[in-house]
């Protein structure tokens, strides 16, 4: 059954009053968040202090002005969101409180929880569409092709979304149209792999590279591979692209498998890749079995989180614990981890090597590397100190003799 996250889950519905006359709309989150409570008709004379205080109560704001200035208001929003409150004049700064230690994680969840409010309070600017997703607004684009790539074919029945998502919607329909290139996948320009919408966009390549680079052990040439949950199916067109055969690759989501498929047959690598529905590993043995499970154990917020967020490392642990069933006579596991996870408090290198003795797994070998994305460098990244120590490994496991 479809949850909350799933996109073939029903749409919720939007109520409110409109020239003294109830109206409804189906009501669009790729989050899953329920539709506001409280809905006010908004347009061009609203100040954007009366839009915060608004937003902040959990009013949605439904715009009836021109589309542009819609925009205007959510950047608006934004710097009252992250400005810092002025120091009054004449008051003494107060004495530092004692220091006490930090609970590990602290700062994480901090910061989580300060992006989901300000999530929930940017989400209240509220777009209508029409039942072929035209927007009904001056000025409006038209971004019916984004919408239709991703919810699927109008259904002419009208619906709202918050204009934060929509412009996400179209953000994603522009990266997939531009892709993302990955000099191991070969030359420009038949090196990309172009995201769809929910499925999350490779763009850490670093560890493209670790498995583009990595020997491959000799029972990958008899036995071939797994690559398990392949998303966007980058990892599995590296391998293919290294003559690995028979190659498998799984995902649980229809979206990254359908991603998965359109990324393969332009880089022409199909039917050399097989594409399966399963959670984590198909049935059988293979010579090499990659995975890059999400890399923090955090609960995620959306289906598109769930390829950063592993609650629990629930898939972690799941995929070490079938590796070795799954391990062909001389095979590897590889696993694809970054360890920032670490240096935030959410798990222990002695966790980590636990799971892995307690699956019947032997460390073979690490291959490390640091990533260069542009947070590690970023000072005011309230998560910097954790991210300047970042490395990221490609394990090489076996079974144990």
């Amino acid at each position: 059954m479809p949850d909350a996250l799933s996109p073939l889950a029903a749409l919720p519905t939007l109520t409110w009053d409109e020239a003294d006359t109830p109206q409804t709309a189906n009501w669009r989150s790729e989050r899953g968040a329920p539709p506001p409570r409280r809905v006010q008709l908004a347009d061009d004379t609203l100040a954007a202090d009366i839009a915060y205080r608004l937003a902040c109560e959990g009013t949605g704001l439904l715009w009836r002005g021109d589309f542009q200035n819609a925009r205007l208001l959510l950047q608006a929003l934004e710097r009252r969101i992250d400005r810092v409150p002025p120091r009054r004049k004449g008051r003494a700064e107060p004495a530092p409180a004692p220091v006490a230690p930090e609970v590990p994680g602290a700062a994480f969840h901090r910061h989580r929880q300060a992006r989901a409010q300000r999530a929930r309070v940017l989400a209240m600017v509220l777009m209508p569409l029409d039942g072929d997703y035209r927007i009904p607004l001056r000025r409006a684009p038209d971004h019916r092709a984004a919408c239709s790539e991703a919810w699927g074919a109008a259904d002419g029945a009208p619906s709202v979304v918050s204009l934060r998502e929509l412009l996400g919607v179209v953000s994603a329909f522009e990266w997939r149209k531009k892709g993302v290139p990955f000099p191991a996948l070969g030359p420009a320009p038949d090196n990309r792999i172009h995201p769809h919408y929910g499925v999350f966009s490779p763009v850490r390549g670093e560890y493209v590279d670790l498995v583009a680079h990595a020997e491959l052990p000799a029972a990958a040439a008899a036995r071939g591979a797994f690559d398990i949950g392949t998303g966007t199916g980058v990892l599995a067109a590296v391998l293919a692209r290294r003559e690995v055969a028979p190659l498998l690759a799984t995902d649980l989501d229809p979206r990254a498998l359908a991603c998965a498929q359109e990324n393969l047959t332009r880089l022409a690598l199909l039917p050399a890749v097989q594409l399966l529905q399963a959670d984590l590993f198909p049935p059988g043995r293979a010579g090499l079995v990659v995975c890059n499970p999400p890399w923090l154990p955090a609960r995620p917020g959306s289906a598109l989180e769930r390829a950063v967020y592993d609650e629990d490392s629930r898939m972690l642990k799941a995929y070490l614990a079938g590796l070795a069933a799954h391990l062909a006579p001389g095979g590897e596991g590889w696993l694809i981890l970054s360890d920032l996870a670490e240096h935030l408090g959410l798990r222990t290198r002695i966790e980590l090597l636990g799971w892995i003795e307690t699956a019947g797994l032997q460390v073979l070998g690490r291959i490390d590397t640091r990533p260069t994305h542009r947070k590690v460098a970023d000072t005011d990244d309230p998560l910097h100190r954790a991210r300047a120590r970042e490395v990221t490994s490609l394990w090489r496991l076996g079974a144990s003799a």
